[in-house]
């Protein structure tokens, strides 16, 4: 595994520089594009102005460069955010963040219907694992780092979200950009509804925590047309999650890889606290 990613070019660059993308798909020879860059809900609220420009931007700039250098298959994240609190597009996003995931998911329907750029965008719900560090939903990642460093650790919110493993979510989007799909598809990520009183259980330490309030999130998505897809997709059981997580965590730690959290997480991690506990309306 490490062998063959030291392989694979590595480049440093801006996904919103125009002209610093052109020169990555003109130097190499790009079959499929995989499309993570994303500010994630407290970094897009703390900064709008550089969410859309990484967010939307950075995403444009990638359909630009497919539909240029004639790559076969855009393959992007998009979120549970871009969703209604019922888990549909009917209604609005709640947050901005999911309103530019919103938008990337109908600029993608667009390069289709106009120049036939091939794309599948997967919504994740909660992905927790060793490197998930961002964003509101790596609370329940940082818990686990906690428990490793045997530090105490509250997770800002309860009620229930779809635990996805890093790793099952990595075959996800390598997947589908080996399928050969043809149009613009989006996909929820399959994951198992768990209460995040299971996932406190499942770390099994008793300074580990959380705060019983819910995310502007479904708690579940439906991802039927994702298995059938990818009807072998298979995930891994949060038990064996857990447990992964937190063994490779104690390693790294013990490495000095990684640093144990502060007990307590900075509130701009959190969704607006007003309109997670009820006190506003959706925007």
């Amino acid at each position: 595994m490490g062998e063959a990613a030291d392989l694979v070019p590595h480049v440093v660059g801006d996904i919103t520089d125009e002209s610093a993308v052109d020169r990555i798909f003109s130097t190499h020879d790009v079959s499929s594009i995989i499309h993570l860059a994303a500010l994630q809900v407290p970094f897009v609220r703390a900064n709008p102005r550089l969410g859309a420009s990484v967010n939307v931007l950075g995403t444009a700039n990638m359909f630009e460069a497919a539909k240029q250098y004639g790559v076969r298959t855009v393959v992007y994240a998009s979120s549970v955010a871009a969703l209604d609190t019922e888990g549909t597009t009917v209604g609005p996003p709640t947050t901005l963040c999911g309103v530019f995931k919103r938008a990337n998911e109908q600029m993608a329907r667009i390069y289709y219907e106009e120049d036939r750029v091939v794309s599948v965008g997967l919504r994740p719900h909660t992905v927790y694992g060793v490197g998930r560090d961002q964003g509101v939903t790596s609370a329940p990642t940082t818990a686990m780092l906690a428990a490793a460093a045997g530090v105490p650790f509250t997770i800002p919110y309860g009620g229930a979200c779809q635990m996805q493993f890093a790793a099952d979510v990595a075959q996800a989007f390598i997947a589908a950009a080996d399928l050969g799909v043809d149009g613009a598809r989006v996909y929820n990520i399959p994951g198992l509804r768990t209460s995040i009183a299971d996932v406190v259980s499942a770390i099994g330490d008793s300074s580990i925590g959380f705060v019983n309030i819910s995310l502007p999130f479904p708690e579940e998505t439906d991802a039927d047309s994702f298995y059938a897809l990818v009807p072998d997709y298979a995930e891994t059981p949060l038990e064996q999650g857990v447990h992964t997580t937190i063994e490779l965590f104690r390693s790294l730690l013990a490495e000095g890889h990684v640093a144990a959290p502060t007990p307590e997480p900075p509130r701009e991690q959190l969704v607006d606290p007003k309109r997670v506990a009820g006190a506003l309306p959706p925007p």
